[in-house]
C-alpha cells in the first residue's frame, strides 16, 4: 500500500515527491483499511492519507505549508477515488464521496464524529443505501451513535476500537 502511494505520487508530480518524509520518518499503519474488504485497502488509505494531511498528521507525507498540503490532500483524495472506481464499485465511489464531503462539513463546524463516519464508511464500502439513514444523523444532529453501532456491526467492536485509537493519534 505504503510504496504505491508514495511511488505514484512521485510519478504524478515532483512536488508530491518532494512532501515525502524520509523513508525512516515514514509510518506504515493502516488505519481505517482493516475493516473494508481487501480490494478496497489501497484506495480507502489514499484518501485517509489526504485527509491526515489536510487535518491530522500523516504517514508518508510532510507538506512544507498550508497551500501545497492543501493541493496534495486533494490530489491523494481523487487518485484514492480513481483506485476506488477501478474496483467497478459505483456505491463504493459514492459513500467515499459522501464521507469526503460530510468530514469537510464537521471540519468546517468543528464538530465531532468524523472517527465513527469512518469506521462505519470503510466497514461498509459499498452499502450505499444502508450508510443514509447514520450519515443523515451526523449531518443533522450531531449524533455519531448510528454510524458506531454501524461498524462495530458490521467488522466488531475490537478492530472498530483499535481503528478509532490509532485515528484519534493522528489528528491535530
Amino acid at each position: 500500500i505504503w510504496d504505491a502511494i508514495a511511488r505514484d505520487a512521485i510519478a504524478e508530480s515532483s512536488l508530491w515527491g518532494g512532501m515525502l518524509r524520509p523513508e525512516a520518518e515514514r509510518e506504515y499503519q493502516a488505519v481505517f483499511s482493516p475493516l473494508a474488504e481487501g480490494r478496497y485497502a489501497l484506495g480507502l488509505e489514499t484518501i485517509y492519507e489526504g485527509y491526515l494531511v489536510h487535518y491530522g498528521t500523516a504517514r508518508l507525507f510532510a507538506p512544507a505549508d498550508e497551500d501545497t498540503a492543501r493541493e496534495l490532500g486533494d490530489y491523494l483524495y481523487a487518485h484514492g477515488l480513481v483506485r476506488i472506481a477501478a474496483c467497478g464499485d459505483v456505491l463504493a465511489v459514492s459513500d467515499l464521496s459522501e464521507l469526503i464531503s460530510l468530514c469537510s462539513q464537521l471540519r468546517a463546524e468543528e464538530a465531532d464524529g468524523d472517527g465513527s463516519l469512518w469506521a462505519a464508511t470503510a466497514a461498509m464500502l459499498g452499502s450505499g443505501e444502508k450508510l443514509d439513514s447514520p450519515r443523515g444523523a451526523l449531518r443533522l444532529r450531531g449524533d455519531a451513535e448510528p454510524l458506531d453501532a454501524a461498524a462495530r456491526a458490521a467488522a466488531g467492536d475490537e478492530a472498530v476500537e483499535r481503528s478509532l485509537a490509532a485515528h484519534r493519534g493522528r489528528l491535530r
